[in-house]
């Protein structure tokens, strides 16, 4: 190869690259497709987005199928809510969808929304087409100590003017919850609450749970009423249980009572019989005593033979008496 060839390739190649860097800095066909398409765009505005690091390619589609629409967009704002962070392209879908649907939504709010971090298309779609969340199993106790446990599916409906701001669904299920434990709460009967689930969601629906959240709340459905533990029975059971134990210790004490009176009877008996064999021991003594004092009487002449007489008559007729009061022994 000569050298004219290799000069050739050289500048061909130059060329080459310079027309690709013109035409990347000078998007002629994205002017060209918005300028067939009704949008009105300078080729300058579309050069100054790339040295902005705006991707034109994205601005254009957006006011292409924006002016499609029927709606009037600015390339600025577009521009300036890209550089934001913001999703241009699921913007404009939500405009688009809003406006079909005959939602009031216009640019500045659908941007807020979108830069909050919500999903402004998916707003939109809910709006349309309400959502059904679940609500995980809600335990509470009726006043009949009955357990129950129910779930309900919410219906709801995108708000769009609470979306900046607005509670999202967990605010909305919490309510949910709480409002379902107080309405089993308040009823008398576990009966009444499985005979009329609707009246929870009435209960419920009046509350106005949706108040400060992104939602709309346009139905309540129990979906599943379930019975739990039967707490009235467990607490029968336990009062049961206590107040066995107290007549059980009451018992206890009295018996312990007893046993000690019993005890102190015995000791006073004892106490008696100790006493008694004390005195018959004195009378004993006593007695003998007698003979001694009577044969000091004659020895002193104090008492005479006669008189001893009486006395022994005396001390037989004393035991003739008491042999007579005895009674017999029939076991002879």
């Amino acid at each position: 190869m000569d050298v004219f060839s290799t000069t050739v390739l050289i500048i061909s190649a130059v060329a080459i690259i310079l027309l690709w860097i013109i035409l990347y800095f000078v998007p002629i066909g994205l002017w060209f497709s918005a300028l067939v398409s009704g949008v009105r765009i300078g080729l300058l505005q579309l050069v100054l987005m790339r040295w902005r690091k705006v991707p034109p390619g994205t601005i254009v589609s957006a006011m292409i199928e924006g002016t499609k629409a029927g709606l009037h967009l600015n390339a600025n704002e577009l521009e300036a809510h890209y550089l934001a962070g913001g999703h241009v392209s699921r913007v404009v879908h939500a405009l688009v969808s809003a406006q079909k649907a005959n939602i009031m939504l216009d640019f500045k709010m659908a941007t807020a929304i979108d830069l909050a971090g919500r999903d402004v298309f998916e707003a939109v779609q809910m709006s349309v087409n309400p959502k059904v969340i679940n609500t995980p199993p809600v335990t509470a106790q009726s006043q009949d100590g009955i357990q129950l446990i129910a779930k309900a599916r919410v219906t709801v409906r995108a708000n769009i003017k609470q979306l900046v701001g607005g509670a999202g669904e967990e605010t909305i299920l919490a309510r949910v919850g709480e409002g379902i434990i107080s309405s089993i709460g308040s009823a008398e009967s576990h009966k009444t609450v499985l005979k009329n689930p609707d009246s929870i969601s009435r209960v419920v629906l009046e509350k106005g749970l949706d108040a400060g959240t992104a939602f709309e709340i346009l139905s309540i459905d129990i979906a599943d009423i379930d019975i739990g533990r039967n707490f009235g029975a467990g607490l029968q059971i336990e009062q049961a249980n206590a107040d066995k134990n107290i007549a059980q210790a009451r018992a206890e004490e009295k018996r312990a009572m007893a046993v000690a009176l019993e005890q102190e009877m015995i000791a006073k008996v004892q106490e008696m019989k100790a006493k008694a064999q004390e005195a018959r021991a004195t009378v004993i003594a006593a007695e003998a005593e007698i003979p001694r004092a009577i044969a000091e009487a004659f020895r002193n002449g104090n008492l005479g033979i006669m008189d001893y007489y009486k006395i022994r008559n005396i001390q037989a007729d004393t035991a003739m008496r008491e042999s007579i009061g005895k009674p017999e022994d029939v076991s002879k």
